[in-house]
């Protein structure tokens, strides 16, 4: 077992002696000893409780140091930015956000992110060489291994723009880029169901997706399209025309665009799925029949995707979510109808608890995890090693 994958055990949080590591392992003491001290000076792991040695036998417990990197995590959104300064437990140390248009293009929206990363980690009052990744949200289709955006429909002027690229030019960190489905789910899971390792997150907004954690693991599928479920067709829904050209799919009958026109066809003033929500919490029994009819066609979708990956826990989110138990009571209603009992025996369908947190924390989630994994952890150990060989053959040179 190598030194990343030593680390790995002790990022669960708890306190660890050298014994049970050792009994865990099966590695010997010193083995365990020299590992621990690696992870030391790199700054991971620190004594239990923060304290440090200050001479002497340190002490028995160890545990990961949330402190020891920063990390910022950014949400974009289609007419909203939030950047978020966290640490190694995805703690927000540091937030803020701003009116400003993706449609804008990626240049604007990017130096908006420059500025917001300077600014927050000046304010932290740590120095910036602390500053360990970056994780970035795009409200659409992302190819997760470059970090570009693939024929995004609402994102003028960024297609196949390189992301990362633009970022380090200014930090020259990891930047890992996903769209804010998939980020929300991350995120809903870090704050909220660390215990859940199978969940689906269903953002029902200006459009509708899912970001899907199954195995403690998030789903991108093959080429990062994993969860579209707002381009599965519905029953009934053949003469309504879809923005991809297509008829009959989930989001032209159930996104908030298509809500606010069904409550407009009843003689209700909407004209945003956020109108919509705000009519049910008013008591607007029109709004409120649109809404249960919409978690009805969501609920047949999220129905197959019970019965196909059989996750613990579906959260739905994003604006619509806001309808709450109106919309709840559609897709349980489908999904108990057409799920497999055994399937649905201990299925929990509830709204997000992140909210709009959700993305953000995701973002960071996603930064968190690459600096924390076991290969870059190992990596950062060899260098380390590395550098300790070039010095003791460097003072050996001066010696003779």
């Amino acid at each position: 077992m190598r030194t990343g994958e030593l680390f790995d055990l002790l990022r669960d949080g708890r306190p660890w002696t050298r014994a049970q590591l050792a009994e865990a392992t099966g590695l010997a003491r010193s083995t365990i000893t020299a590992r621990i001290d690696t992870l030391m000076r790199l700054g991971l792991v620190a004594p239990f409780g923060g304290a440090r040695s200050t001479g002497g036998r340190p002490p028995a417990l160890f545990a990961l140091n949330p402190t020891a990197k920063l990390v910022v995590g950014v949400d974009i959104g289609a007419t909203h930015a939030t950047a978020a300064l966290t640490d190694l437990n995805g703690s927000i140390l540091g937030e803020t956000d701003a009116r400003i248009a993706v449609a804008d293009g990626p240049e604007a929206v990017l130096s908006w992110v420059v500025d917001s990363v300077r600014d927050l980690v000046a304010a932290s009052e740590r120095p910036i060489e602390d500053l360990a990744a970056i994780g970035i949200g795009l409200p659409g289709p992302v190819e997760h291994s470059t970090g570009r955006p693939i024929n995004p429909p609402i994102m003028p002027g960024w297609d196949r723009f390189d992301v990362p690229a633009y970022l380090q030019e200014q930090y020259p960190v990891p930047v890992l880029v996903d769209n804010d489905v998939n980020i929300m789910a991350l995120g809903e899971r870090r704050g909220h169901l660390r215990d859940v390792d199978d969940l689906v997150l269903i953002k029902v907004a200006t459009g509708i997706g899912a970001g899907i954690v199954s195995g403690g693991v998030l789903q991108r599928g093959a080429q990062g399209t994993a969860g579209d479920l707002g381009h599965v067709r519905v029953p009934g829904a053949d003469d309504i025309l879809c923005r991809c050209g297509n008829t009959g799919c989930l989001e032209a009958v159930a996104a908030g665009p298509a809500l606010a026109a069904a409550v407009r066809a009843q003689g209700e003033s909407a004209e945003t799925g956020g109108d919509v929500v705000e009519l049910v919490r008013a008591g607007s029994q029109p709004a409120m029949a649109v809404v249960r009819q919409a978690g009805r066609d969501i609920g047949e979708v999220v129905a197959t995707m019970v019965n196909l990956i059989n996750p613990s826990v579906v959260v739905i989110g994003g604006q619509v979510a806001g309808a709450g138990e109106h919309l709840l009571a559609g897709i349980r209603e489908s999904v108990y109808q057409r799920s497999l009992p055994l399937a649905t025996e201990h299925l929990r369908i509830v709204t997000s608890r992140a909210g709009g947190e959700a993305a953000v924390l995701g973002a960071s989630a996603l930064a968190i995890e690459h600096v924390l994994s076991p290969e870059v952890v190992e990596a950062a150990s060899e260098a380390l090693a590395a550098a300790d060989a070039a010095a003791e053959a460097a003072a050996s040179q001066r010696s003779l």
